[in-house]
């Protein structure tokens, strides 16, 4: 069982890492640890996704606990069971993005309030690995089956409000979008890529942050259009990834902005943006009447920080779009129906209104391997004594015109730069220094 327990979910290898009997102890570790009645349990399309539930089902019910199963949900779809059927906890069995031979269990308590590894999963791990599981219940718990979809899909095409006739092209990637996106049918014109599922991923990775998996979809875009833009959904659905009608890649804290933009001229409200993002995310946000806040890096902490701020909405660079409306939790579909709003109330294009965004030049994340990121640390702090340092994830170093953040990898001996300037010149020279900092 050693490293299935992650930062943010449990994750491993059918069959050889991530068994039927180890499945069936985590449903027992799970309702012991929580102490939880009821338990929502949603999978993926993968061919062992139905032997998995079986398996952890047999565990929540050993221990008393009852379970609705929702059955074949996107991960958005089982957060929204989670909280508005009431439940205690809930389980999305999946592996997001990684291969097929991969699956996995995304937990939460009650109201779909993520549990990571400080808040459970490290707890849970000590229950399974120590063999400290409590006794069966005199009485096991019983399963029931919820159709989800119906009152899903109605609460969030009731924020769609299309102007005009819109075309747009998906990838699903022959995954949980399939499912995720039958909020939106009816809604505009669409041309699909790769929509049966099928848990082999047969077409290529379901992961719109790996910018190779979205030359299809830019490829449909740019020779079979006209589009007005283009999407892409990961493993689970709970990301998605877009192209505008040209087939280039909008990056994704700008989306992260005109969602911001466009729901803020209906309500006014805080908005967090993960700190890897552009700083024209937040001056967006700001002269939207919307309050900006900087949030972490990870689901767990952004939804945490949402929850207490009660804010209206929360964008990450990776493609995670969160929606008070889905109980702070991810709606890809949702972020869909934003920018089709949003680009169907007139006529420019997607690229214009991104073009006002792209006020500065971005590094990208850039990977470097270190022996000490502690040392790392001390030296860009010497390095930029006069500069404004944030420590909310990694070192954040601000100046007027330019700023970068490093973070330590979770799992490797890696420290991640993103960094950002005025001009690509300046980028590209700041970036040259600071990496020649981190790597000296």
């Amino acid at each position: 069982m050693a490293g299935i327990f992650k930062a943010y979910d449990i994750r491993g290898i059918y069959g050889d890492t991530l068994t039927d009997d180890i499945a069936t102890r985590i449903g027992r570790a799970f309702v012991d640890f929580l102490g939880c009645r009821t338990v929502v349990i949603g999978r993926d399309m993968r061919s062992h996704s139905p032997m998995m539930f079986a398996a952890l089902a047999r565990g929540v019910t050993m221990q008393g606990a009852d379970v609705i199963d929702v059955g074949i949900c996107s991960t958005p779809m089982c957060y929204f069971a989670n909280g508005s059927l009431g439940a205690d906890a809930s389980i999305m069995i999946t592996a997001s993005h990684n291969p097929g031979e991969w699956n996995g269990l995304k937990i939460c308590r009650e109201g779909a309030i993520p549990i990571s590894g400080p808040t459970g999963i490290e707890a849970i791990e000590k229950l399974v690995n120590d063999d400290a599981l409590k006794p069966p219940a005199a009485t096991p718990g019983t399963i029931s089956h919820h159709d989800i979809a119906p009152a899903y899909n109605a609460h969030i095409r009731a924020f769609a409000d299309i102007r005009r006739p819109l075309r747009i092209a998906v990838d699903y990637a022959n995954a949980m979008g399939i499912v995720e996106a039958r909020a939106l049918d009816g809604l505009f014109e669409t041309r699909a890529l790769f929509d049966t599922l099928d848990g082999n991923f047969p077409n290529h990775e379901a992961n719109p942050l790996d910018h190779e998996t979205l030359e299809p979809l830019q490829h449909l875009v740019r020779h079979e259009g006209p589009f007005d833009f283009g999407i892409a959904f990961d493993g689970d659905a709970d990301r998605v990834g877009f192209v505008d009608e040209r087939g280039d890649i909008v990056p994704m804290d700008l989306i992260t902005a005109l969602i911001a933009q466009t729901m803020l001229k209906a309500q006014k409200g805080p908005i967090f943006y993960d700190l890897r993002s552009s700083k024209a995310v937040a001056e967006a946000i700001a002269e939207s009447g919307g309050t900006p806040l900087m949030s972490r890096v990870g689901h767990a902490f952004i939804k945490r920080q949402m929850r207490d701020a009660d804010a209206l909405f929360a964008g990450e660079l990776s493609g995670h779009y969160y929606f008070r409306e889905n109980y702070f939790t991810e709606s890809s579909a949702l972020a869909v129906i934003f920018i089709a709003n949003l680009v169907s109330a007139g006529d420019a294009p997607l690229s214009a209104h991104i073009a006002p965004l792209r006020r500065y030049a971005p590094s990208g994340e850039i990977n470097s391997k270190v022996a000490d990121v502690a040392a790392v640390f001390a030296r860009l702090r010497a390095a930029y004594p006069d500069a404004r340092f944030t420590e909310l994830d990694g070192l954040t170093v601000e100046y007027g015109d330019w700023w970068f953040n490093v973070r330590a990898s979770n799992t490797e001996p890696l420290v991640r730069l993103n960094l950002e300037a005025a001009t690509p010149a300046a980028m590209a020279a700041r970036r040259d220094e600071v990496l020649a900092l981190i790597r000296a």
